[in-house]
């Protein structure tokens, strides 16, 4: 296996399926170029972030389209072209723009299989970046992945580490129905040991990060690396678990569940805000299935119920800590042990 960065393994992959599958393409705005570049330099950066690389000059202006600024264009382009055969990966840029073409995510592409009686496929991937800590203020820092996977038919997906990147973005190109990948900007240069070759991480199947027997902490996205050095730093004092459900939707409540059985106690980590939160969606299926379980009451950690601040001492206020998700799991060993009951 090789070094790769988080970017890396995410153009590996779009490039890969390119080459497997001829009916792969890309739509986006500023795809081909970003910061200058152009569809005629083969230095073009390929988007503002340099995930679709040089791509555009390796299959050309009928597979990689730079699009016009229009959302809502991009979306229902994708969502066309998926129903007529194409395996589109179209680009939101920042996940917060999904306002503007909401409509042809949530309430066409998503129920096409349905409407349809079945027959219709509409294998499309949302690529957009999401999540607060670059400094990009209140409209483009926003983690708005609880309200994506409230949307039956639309599959959510959230990966921690290049190796999921490249292994769920595999998986969402193959896949016949449309998926949300959902791309934390302040992880792109993460690195980690990434096969060359082409592999798929399967949709609803949750990664045990770190196996413990005292408390288990279920985290989403970019909080998963803060999970993991929570229970690092703890080792020796408290023995934590950590599952990364890679995705929302579907969600792998049958491995959250047996945790909760085995450690008694539940730290739910979530950098969205607090309200109709995938923090809130665990909480209440443990409470729902293992509440006799419970030595304590769970813990939501999530970002206030506030817009993303623009100044950067706020902001790092904002999002969950790796300080305050250690404080809780020792505040939660050292309460009251209270086992409830049915």
């Amino acid at each position: 296996m090789t070094m790769k960065s988080f970017r890396q393994a995410i153009t590996e992959a779009m490039d890969l399926e390119m080459a497997r599958d001829s009916t792969v393409i890309l739509i986006g705005e500023d795809i081909v170029g970003g910061h200058g570049g152009s569809a005629n330099n083969p230095g073009a950066t390929g988007g503002i972030m340099g995930i679709t690389g040089n791509l555009y000059n390796k299959y050309g202006p009928t597979r990689v389209i730079d699009t016009p600024i229009s959302e809502s264009a991009i979306m229902g382009a994708a969502a066309g072209s998926a129903l007529t055969g194409l395996r589109p990966i179209a680009e939101l840029m920042f996940a917060d723009f999904f306002g503007v073409c909401f409509d042809q995510i949530y309430n066409q592409a998503a129920k096409f299989r349905y409407m349809f009686g079945g027959k219709a496929r509409t294998p499309m991937v949302i690529r957009a970046m999401t999540g607060a800590g670059f400094g990009a203020a209140a409209q483009h820092s926003q983690a708005l992945w609880s309200i994506f996977s409230h949307i039956p038919g639309l599959k959510v997906v959230l990966p921690s580490c290049p190796y999921d990147a490249k292994g769920l973005l595999i998986q969402a190109i193959r896949d016949d129905d449309p998926v949300m990948f959902l791309e934390h900007k302040v992880m792109y240069e993460d690195m980690q040991e990434v096969p060359d070759e082409a592999y798929t991480i399967p949709f609803g199947e949750a990664n045990l990060t770190r196996e413990g027997d005292d408390v288990t902490i279920v985290a989403f996205g970019r909080m998963v690396q803060f999970a993991n050095k929570v229970a690092d730093n703890l080792a020796g004092e408290i023995s934590v678990e950590v599952i990364d459900p890679r995705t929302t939707s579907p969600l792998d409540t049958e491995v959250i569940l047996d945790s909760v059985a085995h450690t008694g106690r539940l730290v739910v980590v979530d950098e969205a805000n607090p309200i109709c939160s995938m923090a809130s969606e665990v909480i209440s299926t443990v409470a729902i299935h293992q509440l006799g379980a419970l030595r304590a009451a769970p813990v939501k950690i999530t970002a206030p119920h506030t817009p993303v601040p623009a100044s950067p001492v706020l902001e790092a206020l904002y999002v969950p800590s790796i300080e305050k998700i250690q404080a809780a799991v020792r505040a939660i060993m050292t309460a009251d042990s209270v086992h409830l009951k049915n």
